[in-house]
């Protein structure tokens, strides 16, 4: 749903994006409000589509977007997230190349963002600290689609869902078809996994929630340690 935003919500932009305090004050402000377009999405909704034409740039004020790249056989692989400060780097390439988008997002959560148009996104990237801030995430995008790369190449599924376990506390609100949809497989293997982890002991699986009981374990698998099972 579209809304306009208060100075409160320009304000609050402008401390999780710092480079955008480096653009002209009053030219920011009226771009941000007359050009740009600010959206309050539910969980769930679509923002941009794989092989369509990137029609903005997001900046997430609140909440969360899952990027992921699709199959012909209708899976679904995780690329990465974008919350309040980062950048989405699909949108970027698209609107850099004058290519069309090569992954989908939809919002993991409530989400509020501001959508920037093209023409504003090149304008701002001819501000050099904006354009620094954007190169930077890209750096740090490609390290973390390397890392994905290789752990999809040469790890185990168990392996990688071990790892996708990890790091959350020891209460995961989530579904098995959530999880097949991060690591790119269907929601049959990872139940096949889940279960064979609770039969060893290492996790409780109940009603869209997973409880870790052996943490340790679960690490040690993570790290291609061969571990009964």
């Amino acid at each position: 749903m579209k809304f306009d935003p208060s100075g409160a919500d320009l304000q609050a932009l402008a401390q999780i994006y710092p480079p955008l305090a480096a653009l002209p004050p009053a030219q920011r402000d009226t771009d941000l409000r007359q050009a740009t377009t600010w959206l309050d999405v539910p969980a769930g909704a679509t923002l941009f589509e794989e092989r369509a034409p990137c029609r903005g740039f997001p900046l997430v004020l609140h909440g969360e977007v899952r990027v992921a790249r699709g199959s012909s056989h209708g899976r679904s692989l995780e690329l990465y997230r974008v919350g309040p400060g980062e950048l989405c780097v699909v949108s970027a390439s698209c609107l850099f190349g004058q290519q069309a988008l090569t992954a989908h997002g939809e919002a993991a959560a409530p989400t509020r963002l501001a959508v920037l148009p093209p023409t504003l996104f090149d304008a701002w990237c001819a501000h050099e600290p904006f354009r620094r801030f954007v190169f930077g995430v890209f750096a740090d995008r490609l390290a973390d689609l390397m890392a994905l790369a290789e752990a999809v190449a040469f790890q185990r599924l168990d392996q990688r869902l071990a790892s996708a376990l990890l790091g959350h506390g020891d209460v995961l609100q989530t579904t098995h078809q959530a999880l097949a949809d991060e690591l790119g497989t269907v929601r049959e293997i990872v139940t096949r996994l889940l279960r064979r982890f609770e039969r060893s002991g290492w996790l409780e699986l109940g009603r869209e929630r997973i409880t870790l009981l052996d943490p340790a374990a679960l690490r040690r698998l993570a790290a291609g340690e061969a571990l009964p099972l």
